[in-house]
């Protein structure tokens, strides 16, 4: 079991000294994994708790890799549509090998109409384009060369593949996974409500040649009490989650740290 933190990069908690004191916290504390949103174009109806101000998680996971040492990075998740695959490619590569491979690809289709009209992209392709772009990651990663719209060109840097996890839920999101060997990150948290498509993909995934998927669940932990917090985590677990990112409100980056700690006490009681 690993135990992440979802680390907010949106409104009056996205700072430079804000997230990177909190990165480095939870590296500190030896939290396994650190995940971000992704959010491109908010319109003004609907900017409450954020005022439209969002990072870009590929551009602020390259600028953390430079600050910590030891925790993993993910995007929690990546609106595949939303950009091009090859520039994106790049930059996935470039993070993970700057990174050390420390680098955890969450991926999805996206929701939200007014980003893809922001963008320019038809929503109804958004499971299309999103399955191009991952078959062409797949390529970009397989080998030195690769063929972008006809003209053939070298990928390099080509580190180790991150670790892919389709966000979403089943059976679309399930499929996918199964289809490009990653793990899944479904949409809640309810062991109950999962255990039947959970079991479902971990089947269709061994089948595929993928005997162990992992499973990301987002919740929050209970961290302030250390047995109740690692009794919910093995409730997960039983479930088949493999990996817990807890994600909670945070006033400011003592508190966020503070909470990195205590989640890492869990975590060494699950180990």
């Amino acid at each position: 079991m690993k135990l992440g933190v979802y680390l907010r990069t949106m409104g009056n908690g996205s700072t430079r000294e804000m997230v990177g004191s909190c990165a480095r916290a939870a590296d500190q504390a030896g939290v396994d994994d650190l995940w971000i949103p992704d959010h491109i174009a908010i319109p003004p109806d609907d900017a409450e708790g954020s005022n439209g101000r969002y990072l870009d998680p590929l551009t602020t996971l390259a600028w953390l890799a430079g600050r910590t040492e030891h925790i993993h990075l993910g995007t929690g998740v990546l609106i595949l549509p939303y950009r091009p695959a090859l520039p994106t490619a790049k930059s996935i590569a470039t993070i993970q090998e700057l990174s050390g491979g420390r680098m955890l690809l969450g991926v999805g289709i996206g929701w939200m109409d007014a980003e893809f009209r922001a963008v320019g992209v038809p929503r109804k392709r958004r499971g299309a384009i999103s399955d191009e772009t991952l078959d062409f990651f797949a390529r970009c990663f397989a080998g030195d060369e690769v063929e972008s719209n006809g003209q053939a060109m070298l990928f390099r840097p080509r580190p180790t593949t991150p670790p892919l996890f389709v966000g979403g839920g089943a059976p679309h999101a399930t499929k996918r996974a199964v289809r490009f060997g990653g793990g899944w990150m479904p949409m809640g948290a309810d062991p109950e409500q999962l255990a039947t498509p959970i079991a479902e993909f971990q089947r269709n995934s061994a089948a595929a040649g993928n005997p162990k998927p992992e499973i990301v669940l987002i919740s929050g932990l209970d961290v302030e009490d250390t047995d109740h917090g690692v009794a919910q985590a093995e409730t997960l677990a039983a479930a088949g989650a493999t990996r817990i990112v807890h994600a909670v409100p945070y006033p400011d980056a003592r508190s966020f740290g503070t909470a990195a700690e205590k989640l890492a006490r869990i975590g060494a009681r699950l180990r």
